[in-house]
């Protein structure tokens, strides 16, 4: 399938770039993912003070599963500590090397014009195709009223991603932090000042862990810690929520959006595409598994949209926003019952022990006199708690009673007559539309 990718007009032959962060800090490392088939890289933020300094110890803390599979991940590194004119050298280099990958430069300086000013004409010297503005890290720099310290006022983005596009020609990013109430605020607000696109997420705001013996926050740097930025598998479900609010967003939809955050699989990387991103940024999952994924996203992405006979990347982006939104717009007549596949349990109990203590008890622990689990219609609500908690997969299902059933729990027969529930008397618009 064609997996060609184009993003403010920057082409690149897949829609995977790596984010700005320690995979994309040098042209080593740029290079080595151009040869494994990455589309495109964001060059890790550069920025003007020649003293940046990371520690020189942990700088990663960790949430695993049982199975120490990597969930999130905290960092508290900072931008670049290598000098500029080098990072800008090798930029322009891995450029010219690799014409048909998207190199995206991002940046961080002072909230002062001539700051911005300064380093523009630098950047536009090595033939990069766009810049993107760090507006979101939340540690270390933003101490020094950088990163999220400007990503959480909206006026700051406006004047600052303004004074960018006044001397540039080169396309511009403007990343959102999510450490902030509602992101359709900054987003509008980049997008008042001439941003081209937004990207996001950047890192949350985190402690992830507390060593026990030293009672010293983790990383831990000779006995002391700070909050750092998490990333990783756990904060998909954070970003996804925060992209699709900007791709509804009436004063920001339609707008171009890069999404970022937990991008682990090609089916991640389709649903943040079908929430209205344009093009996805991986970090985590790189950092974990190396370069040499991109070839199951790849692959993955190209055999799902095959499947589906989706011939473009541009036919999934905001293909799911039509069918988000807001809970009162729910349809209330729809009723759904689990089932258990008796073939496939292998009667652990864990259904039952959720449903038991902590939901419906609508499931039995007894089939016939032995043990055995099945569901009681009558008490069910289709909360899905035993379908999230069952070690087997489509074991437990859930079953969607027709119009003109009876749903035993209420009594009531499934009606047809507002099987819409657009057109239903309860529904808030239909109110409204009445008044």
């Amino acid at each position: 399938m064609n997996l060609q990718s184009e993003f403010l007009g920057i082409k690149s032959p897949n829609p995977f770039w790596l984010a700005s962060a320690p995979p994309t800090d040098k042209e080593y490392n740029v290079r080595r993912a151009f040869e494994a088939g990455w589309g495109g890289v964001v060059w890790k933020t550069l920025g003007l003070d020649p003293n940046i300094v990371n520690v020189n110890g942990p700088r990663y803390g960790a949430v695993w599963g049982p199975d120490r599979r990597l969930l999130g991940m905290n960092n508290i590194e900072l931008i670049t500590d290598r000098p500029l004119q080098i990072n800008l050298d090798e930029i322009k280099v891995v450029k010219k090397d690799y014409p048909d990958r998207a190199v995206v430069v991002s940046l961080m300086v002072p909230c002062e014009e001539e700051c911005w000013k300064s380093i523009l004409p630098k950047v536009e010297e090595t033939e990069a195709d766009g810049l993107e503005l760090n507006f979101g890290c939340p540690h270390g720099m933003s101490e020094r009223g950088m990163g999220s310290a400007v990503g959480q006022v909206p006026d700051y983005i406006e004047m600052v991603t303004r004074w960018v596009k006044s001397n540039t020609r080169m396309p511009v990013i403007v990343k959102l932090t999510p450490n902030i109430t509602d992101i359709r605020y900054p987003a509008r607000a980049a997008f008042k000042g001439g941003a081209d696109a937004v990207s996001l997420i950047n890192t949350v705001a985190s402690i992830v862990s507390v060593n026990l013996d030293t009672f010293s926050p983790e990383p831990s740097i000779n006995g002391k810690g700070t909050h750092g930025g998490y990333c990783g598998p756990a904060v998909k479900p954070i970003a996804l929520n925060l992209v699709s609010q900007i791709a509804r967003d009436p004063e920001t939809q339609n707008k171009d959006i890069s999404g970022i955050g937990g991008v682990t699989t090609w089916r991640d990387a389709a649903e943040f595409l079908a929430l209205g991103a344009g093009n996805v940024q991986v970090c985590t999952a790189a950092m974990t598994y190396g370069f040499g994924i991109i070839s199951e996203l790849t692959s993955g992405l190209s055999n799902w949209m095959k499947k589906k006979e989706i011939n473009s990347i541009s036919e999934i982006v905001g293909k799911a926003i039509p069918n988000v939104t807001e809970w009162q717009y729910l349809n209330l007549n729809h009723v759904t019952k689990a089932q258990i596949d008796q073939d496939l349990c292998i009667k652990c109990g864990r259904c039952y022990a959720v449903c038991e203590d902590t939901s419906h008890q609508a499931i039995t622990k007894t089939i016939n006199g032995e043990r055995g689990f099945e569901v009681i219609d009558e008490e069910c609500v289709a909360c899905n708690m035993c379908i999230n908690v069952c070690p087997v997969e489509n074991c437990i299902t859930m079953r969607d009673l027709e119009p003109g059933e009876i749903d035993k729990r209420t009594g009531q027969t499934v009606s047809d007559k507002y099987a819409n529930w657009t057109t239903h008397p309860n529904n808030p618009s239909s109110i409204k539309a009445a008044e």
